[in-house]
């Protein structure tokens, strides 16, 4: 343990104390993995240098120092796999930039055909209960992805299958029909487009009775639309490093860009259109506690849906009006804010008549949750990177990718700096 802290201080010290010019004018790619495989709980790391000596030569994960390469990408196009059209993808179809933050990247490109939606993807089959299926109870997560975003909110990597099986026009006509399958995946932001937005799934399926999951973070800093074929020298300065955290001891699940998280919080959520749902739950679980049947309480609500993060720590309260026979206050708590009524009862004492929640926090989001157990059965998902299977067939994100990191636990906001740190130049292809 002291030895791990002295790399770690050693390295998040020359990161913060020398020029990018000067940290990296003189590194290999070797010494510019080194802190990556380094890092405790690494699971793998595809730096798109590392491939297959032979055959297929495909793109293979590092793991921890000395470890050997595993988990080699597949490309597909998932259109073609589950609705019949289009046709198969190959590794000829991402164009590679021969340089980048590890030596190289590769482009997700804005493609204009709706039955062509290529990704780099590791079967089940391959990865059920291996280190990479992250899953269960007592379980924590992290996922750094180094990209250049050029457009689009939707996925980077992770195991998350949004499922075929939802009833909308694009899944008119599939062939393949699945439920959800999510374990737990990064996003380029989804309704905070650029932000570096954790997503994680106790079910596989949706939250709080809505179809879509709904437990994720945003961090509060967003990256920059970078065109894909902006000069050399504009690319190599607009490399950022995305990472979610979920950190099942805090029960917390957090959005990271460059090593910086921040507070974020989405305010009125019972207006806003998916967060409706996340409303309801924490009203629903509120009104349940009470005596009798509340107006707008449904008892047919599952409880184990309900969303209640803890308030039993009161950071501070501010009084919005206050007549002698009510007042409203507004109460601020880690992850809620909520407006209660007062009213006055029949000894002139005040007593709680209304709570109703204005606030959520969604950088951190509380996620009391382990992550979703797939049996070997077919309900578990793949790992994918660039893209995940989805009923909409929406382009999702496109930019450049040059490195994707998973481990088995929480990093450190410092472990998270020193690999933010690694985004700063660019080595090129060996």
């Amino acid at each position: 343990m002291r030895t791990r802290k002295l790399l770690l201080v050693g390295l998040l010290a020359l990161c913060l104390t020398s020029s990018p010019l000067q940290l990296f004018a003189q590194q290999t790619r070797q010494e510019k993995i080194e802190p990556v495989c380094s890092i405790p709980g690494l699971v793998a790391f595809w730096d798109f240098v590392q491939r297959e000596p032979a055959g297929e030569r495909r793109f293979l994960a590092l793991g921890p120092t000395g470890a050997t390469p595993a988990y080699p990408l597949d490309v597909t196009n998932y259109v073609f796999d589950y609705w019949g059209e289009g046709r198969q993808a190959g590794y000829s179809d991402f164009s590679e930039m021969n340089r980048g933050p590890f030596g190289n990247a590769v482009q997700i490109k804005p493609e204009t055909d709706a039955t062509f939606r290529p990704c780099f993807i590791i079967p089940r089959s391959r990865l059920h209960d291996t280190a990479l299926d992250i899953k269960g109870d007592d379980q924590s997560v992290t996922v750094v992805v180094w990209a250049i975003r050029e457009s689009g909110n939707h996925a980077l990597a992770g195991i998350w299958h949004e499922g075929t099986d939802l009833k909308q026009d694009e899944t008119q006509g599939i062939e393949r029909v699945e439920r959800g399958q999510r374990q737990y995946a990064l996003f380029a932001g989804l309704s905070k487009p650029g932000t570096a937005c954790g997503h994680a799934s106790e079910n596989g399926a949706g939250s709080f009775l809505n179809k879509y999951a709904l437990h994720k973070c945003n961090s509060l800093a967003a990256a920059p639309a970078i065109p894909s074929d902006a000069p050399a020298e504009t690319l190599n300065q607009s490399w950022q490093c995305f990472a979610m955290t979920l950190n099942h001891e805090t029960d917390q699940l957090t959005g990271w860009l460059n090593g910086e998280a921040g507070e974020r919080w989405l305010e009125n959520p019972k207006s806003n259109g998916l967060f409706a749902s996340a409303y309801q739950a924490y009203q629903q679980g509120y009104w349940h506690q009470l005596p009798g049947l509340q107006e707008g309480e449904d008892p047919k609500f599952p409880a184990h849906q309900y969303y209640h993060p803890p308030e039993d720590q009161l950071i501070k309260t501010v009084i919005e009006e206050e007549t002698l026979e009510q007042k409203t206050a507004l109460q601020f708590y880690p992850y809620t804010r909520v407006r209660v009524t007062y009213g006055k009862n029949v000894a002139g004492d005040w007593e709680t008549r209304q709570r109703e929640l204005v606030a959520l926090s969604i950088n951190p989001w509380w996620y009391p949750h382990g992550i979703y157990r797939p049996k070997d059965d077919g309900t578990g998902g793949p790992f994918t990177i660039g893209r995940v299977i989805h009923s909409a067939r929406s382009v999702g994100f496109t930019g450049w990718i040059g490195g994707v990191a998973v481990f088995d636990r929480a990093l450190s906001e410092d472990e998270l700096k020193i690999l933010s740190g690694l985004r700063q130049t660019v080595v090129d292809a060996p």
